[in-house]
């Protein structure tokens, strides 16, 4: 496409910054002098892809060698899509502008299952044969990462191969692996073999499924040498791992619009709903000092003035302290303000308080989950309401007066009860506002309750349980509404009908592959979008595949069952799992990884807290 052409084409659509490439720090290279094209492609729009810090490390990681070419490509909106298809204009990279269908291999990063629509569609806009059966020439190969590939199994027939766990290390692999094949000439199914052997690497066309007559599945069997169970990858070392010393600087606003800064990977709690919180155990800290190097240079190399810290949970950074000390000396001079998102509400400290009025002045965000004490037993959030108020009230006594705080509806054992427990949790928030003395005063208080619907993960001692259906959902939110009764407090909940489909997706197994490539047929894309979200497509879908999606969200799993994902190891066991699913019934709780070793499975790599403590 030439510039001439390229120009016109995004004079005809909204926010032509999302496409035009050339922002500070983005990386042109000649790409006769390359040996791999990499085309790094997130399943949404710029704005959202452009703040996944995942991308960010990869990305420079992948350029920083001088025989790769990694270039970004996001899913076009709908209208730069109906033009394209109109003109015929296949989708492209951002830095070359050259066709996606000509790169050695598109890369997909899966953070959200409502997201399998777009990368269909992104496939078809390159010209590219989604079904990976079609695809028999060498190239290109059509890899994915990310949370999802944790089950990727409701897109198994659309990838080549799939990386489990980080992928600083295995990708590199795999690309060097490659460019060995593309020289000798090797055929595609010869180095899918080849690739299978390389620990992190997942070929779902070399493993075959087969199911019992009520269609629960019986077996996944490996094939052609490939091994029975795929274990992930994790970086050991953070601080000698590769990270970014620049970041591209968009042109327009994105998402998340500043330096993210990471200081550690994993978490200690084992909160039985977070699929995160054990996929990406053990958990491993940056120390104090390279997190500060490195958030310098990006400031200095970007020109940011705020920097994120990126965590599961920012609090749990055992130097969080110093750490911030440290950033301060710095960061205050400079007038780079700081922001710490994902507090804990059991360690939120004078101190740290102390720390926080130096850095942000917006309101403040914990995540009790739960309403009632026996809910949040049974989740294991270990958190409880005399903390949550205690917790309040050294912000409230600190200067702020907007608290906005997380919860989940249609957790396993929950109540109208627990519901109501959340309403009166946020009205004795706003009642110990107005009873302490030390209040800002002429100030009014603002609690905001966010609620999520609850959807099973795999990879959690929840993945056994059914979700609630989606009249029940509505159900509860309305009752929810119905026992608020002040304008202190503020009420928001996700669409019912878009966490029905996430439950489905996110424990389905290979027959749903179908099921997605009709709904994506039948126009279905963006499906994270509420404005283009349509679940009678996706029902239709289903009923044209005849599979019940009740099968996959509304039902519950025997422990003896085999699982779509049990042939991948996250090193995090079934056994222990069962174990907690069964401690979630009797509202039992566990300590976290700094109190005590549960044996969950991931001291087997001799790194982290859990190897530590033992």
């Amino acid at each position: 496409m030439d510039n001439n052409e390229f120009e016109k084409l995004l004079l005809s659509v909204q926010k032509p910054g999302r496409y035009s490439g050339g922002e500070i720090n983005s990386v042109i290279k000649d790409k006769t002098a390359v040996d791999v094209r990499f085309a790094f492609c997130f399943p949404d729009i710029y704005e959202i892809g452009m703040s996944h810090l995942g991308m960010k490390i990869l990305y420079s990681q992948f350029n920083s060698r001088d025989d790769i070419w990694c270039e970004r490509v996001f899913a076009p909106w709908v209208d730069l899509e109906a033009l394209m298809r109109e003109r015929g204009i296949p989708l492209f990279a951002l830095e070359s502008r050259d066709p996606v269908k000509d790169f050695d291999i598109i890369g997909f990063t899966l953070q959200y299952e409502m997201s399998y629509t777009n990368m269909l569609n992104m496939l078809d806009l390159a010209g590219v044969p989604p079904r990976s059966k079609d695809r028999t020439d060498f190239t290109p190969l059509v890899v994915a990462g990310g949370p999802c590939v944790c089950n990727p199994e409701p897109i198994a027939e659309f990838v080549d191969i799939f990386f489990l766990g980080e992928g600083e290390e295995v990708d590199l692999e795999l690309i060097d692996l490659y460019k060995k094949f593309k020289k000798s000439g090797g055929s595609k199914a010869e180095f899918l073999r080849e690739a299978a052997k390389i620990e992190g690497v997942y070929v779902p066309s070399l493993y075959e499924t087969e199911y019992n007559q009520d269609g629960t599945l019986k077996s996944v069997t490996a094939q052609n040498g490939a091994p029975a169970t795929v274990k992930k990858r994790i970086i050991k070392d953070l601080d000698k791992l590769y990270y970014p010393e620049k970041f591209v600087v968009p042109f327009i606003d994105i998402v998340h619009d500043r330096v993210v800064q990471e200081i550690f990977r994993g978490c200690i709690r084992g909160c039985r709903f977070c699929q995160a919180g054990y996929i990406y155990r053990p958990v491993r800290e940056k120390s104090v000092d390279t997190v500060n190097r490195q958030a310098k240079c990006l400031c200095e190399n970007t020109g940011y003035d705020e920097i994120s810290l990126s965590s599961l949970s920012t609090s749990d950074y055992r130097e969080i302290e110093p750490l911030l000390n440290k950033l301060l000396e710095w960061t205050t001079e400079k007038r780079v303000s700081l922001s710490l998102p994902s507090l804990r509400i059991d360690n939120f400290s004078d101190e740290l308080l102390e720390k926080i009025k130096h850095i942000r002045k917006s309101g403040l965000t914990f995540a009790p989950e739960a309403g009632t004490q026996r809910l949040r037993d049974v989740i294991n959030k270990n958190v409880t309401e005399e903390e949550i108020l205690r917790t309040c009230k050294t912000a409230f006594a600190g200067g702020y007066t907007a608290v906005k705080l997380y919860f989940m509806l249609g957790l396993p054992t929950e109540t109208d009860e627990d519901l109501k427990g959340i309403a009166d949790l946020g009205q004795k928030i706003v009642d110990l506002y107005y009873a302490l003395p030390e209040r800002p005063k002429g100030k009014s208080v603002s609690v905001s309750i966010s609620v999520s619907t609850f959807v099973p993960k795999p990879f959690t001692p929840f993945q056994f349980e059914p979700q609630i259906t989606v009249d029940e959902i509505r159900r509860r939110q309305e009752y929810l509404k119905s026992q608020i009764t002040t304008k202190k407090i503020s009420l928001s909940y996700h669409d019912s009908a878009t966490g029905f489909l996430e439950g489905v997706l996110a424990r389905g197994d290979r027959r749903l592959c179908d099921v997605v490539e009709a709904a994506y047929k039948k126009g279905c894309r963006f499906d994270s979008w509420t404005e283009h979200f349509d679940l009678e497509k996706w029902l239709e879908a289903f009923e044209d595949c005849k599979i019940d999606p009740a099968f996959y969200a509304n039902r519950t799993r025997d422990f003896e069952e085999v699982l779509p994902w049990d042939h991948l190891d996250y090193t995090v066991s079934k056994d222990f799992f069962i174990e907690e699913n069964k401690k979630a019934k009797s509202a039992k709780t566990s300590p976290n990884c700094r109190e005590k070793c549960s044996a969950c499975g991931a001291a087997c790599y001799g790194e982290g807290v859990c190897f530590e403590k033992r």
